[in-house]
């Protein structure tokens, strides 16, 4: 009687288990079957290198698709046209922005593209539009837009090519992209500007900041040499706009 009921017992332990099915796990299956992704013999054995993008390759193309998704869309105008380029500025940086404090928003976004990109310790053109004015309708003819359009700040040239505002920079930057669109440019020198303090700008020679020069044969006349604010940018720390 013993040996009949280990006997029994034997078969019970060796016999096949049954095929796991569940209405709610009805994939699971599926998932611990060996697939054969290289084609080798249809054993399913070829699993070192599979032709499928790994988990990680579809997680990271995923994460860029998210990215590319969330980012504003341009205006119908900016869709349309060709790539921007500015001409003579493939060894720089250049930002247009405004200092001024009028808009907060404006200005805190002006702010952080800054910091981002003097982070990398590259030359960088900086343009204030509230310091120069001509800035602005310079921005506006190398975008392609009228004088009545609506143009938000900051806006920012890499290596000569437009790359956008805010947004761009700051998922550029959050991706890890930005570093090798500034990489191949050139240092900038460390430390700040003596001859005009880090601020871009020094007063015209000309006219002393006032904007007006005076002659006996024609009397008052607006100088010609510096911007409305009788500024000029400093020549050692700025490169001559467009």
């Amino acid at each position: 009687m013993w040996l009949r009921r280990s006997k029994t017992r034997a078969r019970v332990h060796n016999a096949q288990s049954p095929k796991f099915a569940c209405s709610s796990f009805k994939d699971v299956n599926s998932l611990f079957c060996v697939v054969d992704y290289g084609g080798g013999g249809g054993d399913g054995d070829n699993l070192e290198s599979p032709s499928k993008p790994s988990i990680c390759h579809r997680n990271r193309s995923v994460k860029a698709l998210i990215r590319s998704l969330s980012q504003p869309a341009l205006p119908l105008n900016e869709q349309t046209a060709p790539e921007i380029r500015i001409p003579g500025s493939e060894q720089t940086v250049i930002i247009y922005f405004t200092s001024l404090r009028v808009v907060r928003r404006t200005f805190e976004d002006c702010k952080t593209v800054r910091t981002i990109l003097r982070a990398f310790r590259v030359l960088i053109d900086e343009r204030d539009v509230s310091m120069d004015p001509s800035f602005l309708d310079e921005l506006q003819r190398i975008l392609g837009l009228s004088e009545k359009s609506k143009l938000t700040l900051p806006r920012v040239f890499i290596g000569g090519r437009y790359i956008g505002g805010v947004e761009e920079v700051r998922n550029l930057h959050e991706s890890g992209e930005l570093k090798s669109y500034v990489e191949d440019l050139p240092a900038a020198e460390p430390g700040t500007c003596e001859a005009c303090g880090g601020y871009r700008y020094i007063l015209c020679e000309e006219c002393n900041g006032s904007h007006k020069c005076y002659s006996e044969k024609a009397g008052f006349r607006s100088c010609t040499s510096c911007n409305e604010n009788g500024l000029i940018r400093c020549p050692s720390c700025s490169t001559a706009p467009i």
